[in-house]
């Protein structure tokens, strides 16, 4: 039996909003806000001796132990296979990860603030909200989620007004060569 590859188009709405440089200035809003709470919240790491510096991972390893007390009882916020991602492989190793985080955060927010490979800093950012999340944290972690997850589908327009409209077209993408490689 011969098999038919359908290929079915995009809405055009979809295609409008996430594909079409006339929405680069609704992007460049989200970005520049998603942007700057990752400045934020790098920064005052970065300038945080128990993220990065003598006490690195002292901060990490409190905000973890919390995590690890919200994995038990009968409906718990963390999942037991991601407490003991915690316990067994985080926790031992939180300097390290305390710095990756802060210097993680403070670079998702600067590439996304400057709109440069604008859709791999809001995956970034997504993975990082997705581990606070998972880690049984709330707080602006799923706003700034959905957001990102936003981000990553307009990837083509979301850093139009940014170095990505530059960028984009020199590098081009993996299907398609960008114009320093022809």
């Amino acid at each position: 039996m011969k098999q038919n590859n359908i290929e079915i188009a995009e809405p055009p709405f979809a295609r409008f909003l996430f594909a079409n440089t006339k929405m680069a200035w609704l992007w460049l809003i989200i970005r520049l806000y998603v942007g700057w709470q990752w400045v934020e919240a790098g920064w005052g790491k970065i300038n945080s001796p128990m993220w990065v510096g003598g006490q690195a991972g002292t901060a990490l390893r409190g905000f973890l132990n919390g995590a690890l007390v919200k994995a038990a009882g009968a409906h718990p916020d963390v999942q037991g296979w991601y407490a003991g991602f915690i316990q067994n492989f985080v926790i031992p190793h939180a300097a390290g990860f305390g710095v990756m985080v802060a210097f993680g955060e403070l670079f998702v927010g600067l590439a996304l603030i400057l709109g440069i490979f604008t859709g791999i800093a809001a995956f970034f950012g997504t993975f990082m909200n997705l581990n606070y999340l998972l880690a049984g944290t709330v707080s602006i972690n799923p706003v700034l989620l959905m957001l990102q997850l936003f981000l990553i589908l307009a990837w083509r327009v979301a850093g139009w007004y940014g170095i990505d409209m530059w960028l984009l077209p020199a590098i081009g993408t993996p299907w398609q060569k960008g114009s320093a490689f022809k």
